[in-house]
């Protein structure tokens, strides 16, 4: 599998970030952003200073608006929000052709509605196409300080996903393998959810202790939703599971820690998303968890508390109380 040029959709900060990341030392990049004002501005400051103010793009990121500037990539990379990944690839389905380039999605989340894995979407508009999924605890503004991190990518071709460790990895970068993808896909979109507990937790100032329990429990009930949802429950303790929930958790870098902090100060959900220019992964995704959660019969009494902050106008304290409140019982994990 041969991969000369890379496409990667979405320039919000992680996709700004990776394209940084693999342009820096010449491979050739297309960098698509969907906003032309913002995609204009890019390429003529060659600064992302919306996302990632400070941070020039190397001369081999080609930065458009035209997704047509994509379609003869090799490697195509979403990193695009997840509610906007389904439409951006049958618009890419239309410019593709016949290229036989490699899927592989950075996207976190889950399709509202059908329950679907980011990977499932792209393979179901590109079943002939191989398709990997990417993530793990990867800030993008660590990455781009050039910071050590590591992630995970995972494929059912395994020759697939071994060349895309070699192309994509560096000492800086260090890149797993597996075959695991629906553990690394639910684990990357779930976490998202808890982080916003544990936003809320700190914005309600509940303290360590608190939030050491939330986001134990936290990996309790994400392992058991995510083998639920076809994961294996020994590969949510690595890096797209415990990792990338620990930094979510814990970062006051994290968007969806930031959100829920906001949350638990007392702000609105509309004043938090009228201020914010990136998205918060956490809130579609809560919605999806709670719903993929009623069909598949599992409790998620964290996930169902968050739903109802967001979707229901309950309170923080009031849906504090009612987890406090809940029976006390033996641990299971």
């Amino acid at each position: 599998m041969k991969i000369d040029e890379i496409a990667v959709l979405g320039a919000g900060s992680w996709g700004t970030a990776l394209a940084w990341l693999w342009g820096k030392n010449g491979r050739q990049i297309s960098l698509w952003g969907h906003n032309i004002e913002r995609v204009s501005r890019v390429q003529k400051t060659r600064e992302n200073s919306d996302y990632l103010p400070g941070l020039k793009l190397p001369a081999s990121v080609r930065v458009t608006s035209e997704l047509r500037d994509c379609a003869d990539a090799d490697l195509i990379v979403f990193v695009t929000p997840s509610t906007a990944l389904r439409e951006i690839a049958i618009h890419l389905r239309e410019v593709i052709g016949n290229v036989p380039a490699v899927f592989l999605s950075c996207a976190k989340g889950i399709e509202h509605g059908t329950g679907m894995r980011m990977s499932q979407i792209v393979g179901e508009i590109f079943p002939e196409h191989k398709v990997a999924v990417l993530s793990g605890p990867n800030l993008a503004v660590e990455i781009t300080h050039n910071l050590p991190a590591a992630t995970v990518i995972g494929c059912t071709d395994l020759d697939c996903v071994t060349t895309l460790q070699g192309i994509l990895g560096s000492p800086r970068f260090r890149v797993y393998t597996s075959r695991e993808v629906t553990s690394i896909e639910v684990g990357g979109a779930l976490k998202n959810v808890f982080a916003l507990a544990a936003g809320i937790s700190d914005g309600l100032g509940l303290g360590d202790n608190s939030k050491a329990a939330l986001v134990t429990r936290s990996l309790a009930e994400l392992v058991r939703l995510g083998v639920a949802m076809g994961g294996t429950a020994h590969a949510f303790y690595g890096l797209s599971g415990a990792g990338d929930l620990i930094v979510t958790c814990y970062s006051e870098r994290s968007r969806n820690h930031t959100v829920g902090k906001r949350l638990g100060r007392g702000e609105s959900l509309a004043q938090i998303g009228a201020s914010m220019k990136m998205v918060a992964e956490g809130i579609p995704t809560a919605r999806s968890a709670y719903e993929c959660a009623r069909r598949l019969k599992i409790a998620t009494p964290i996930i169902d508390q968050v739903y109802a902050v967001l979707y229901e106008q309950k309170e923080p304290t009031v849906a504090l109380e009612e987890l406090l409140n809940r029976e006390q019982k033996a641990e299971q994990l």
